[in-house]
């Protein structure tokens, strides 16, 4: 990075490093792999969505590469949240903060987890997952405006940590306004837009059929395919949401001309996904440097010099 070009950015009242990090998900389940993104260049770690248990998730092969990106149903793998909790201790080691990302099965796992948190010493903060369908015969949490409402109530009765969430992608005008009067209600210290795209189906032609096991093959969709739809939340929900609410750019960053998106368009820091499950942590000093480089040529010392700053058509 240049010296006197900062990318650093400040998220949940923390400062981190870099405004580049990993999106929960792709290789963040053991603490190897925590380790190494410690040891990378990314501005922070987050660990695996956690669920009360440990969860071997849906039937290999649930993930697959695409031309523009990738499809996925995990079905939430992971090695229970007392496991990431107690990586606190040791990623204290990096000059980067820990933030843990909560998706239990049912809200009573939500409120149980969050409220087990208190008793764990560094975690920066908790990015609740809201794209993932907690209530049997309910669609998203996320897409269910008033569950979400009911979900935010339980979960900060129980909580002094700062916590975040991730929503899904919305698509509808009117869904942008009626999250936002949620989340305004409450002290949200971040918001990361977006989760994949849900229920994509792609097909091999050669063998005329489905690319993933679970589901028929029907899974979250991300990488290429999916950046215009980030754009447009991030640049939603920056516009709605209380200014002190930080907003987290994923989806389809796979370039330092991605990551300047994404925050020209209101993030304070962007999350990398299939980029990072595609290429490992070298995608993160990459990136870095690309971004790095852009700032350069526009003269932009830092991220705050651009962000949010979306021009509207000139002709």
């Amino acid at each position: 990075m240049t010296p006197d070009i900062s990318l650093a950015t400040i998220i949940a009242d923390t400062d981190l490093p870099c405004c580049i990090y990993n999106a929960s998900g792709p290789r963040c389940s053991t603490e190897e792999e925590l380790h190494a993104i410690g040891e990378s260049v990314a501005g922070a770690i987050l660990s695996k969505s956690a669920t009360l248990q440990k969860r071997e998730g849906n039937e290999k092969p649930r993930y697959a590469d695409t031309p523009w990106g990738s499809i996925n149903s995990m079905g939430l793998p992971n090695e229970g949240y007392e496991y990431y909790a107690a990586f606190a201790a040791q990623a204290s080691q990096y000059d980067k903060p820990y933030f843990m990302s909560v998706s239990g099965m049912s809200l009573d796992e939500n409120v149980k987890i969050i409220s087990d948190l208190e008793n764990y010493e560094g975690i920066a903060g908790i990015e609740l997952n809201l794209s993932c369908p907690n209530v049997p015969g309910k669609p998203q949490t996320g897409y269910d405006f008033e569950q979400s409402r009911h979900t935010l109530e339980a979960v900060f009765a129980v909580t002094t940590k700062p916590l975040g969430v991730k929503l899904p992608p919305y698509f509808d005008i009117p869904h942008f306004q009626m999250m936002a009067d949620v989340l305004n209600d409450f002290p949200i210290a971040f918001v990361t837009c977006i989760n994949s795209v849900g229920n994509g189906l792609v097909v091999d032609p050669a063998t005329e059929g489905v690319l993933i096991k679970p589901k028929q093959g029907f899974g979250g969709i991300g990488g290429d395919f999916v950046k215009p739809t980030a754009l447009a939340n991030v640049r939603q929900f920056y516009t709605l949401l209380n200014k002190n609410v930080s907003i987290i750019g994923c989806g389809g960053i796979k370039s330092g001309q991605d990551a300047f998106e994404h925050i020209l368009c209101g993030a304070s820091a962007v999350q990398i996904g299939t980029r990072f499950m595609q290429e490992g942590t070298p995608c993160f000093e990459r990136i870095v440097s690309e971004l790095t480089e852009i700032m350069q040529k526009k003269n932009y010392r830092n991220i705050e010099a651009f962000k949010g700053k979306l021009k509207d058509y000139q002709s």
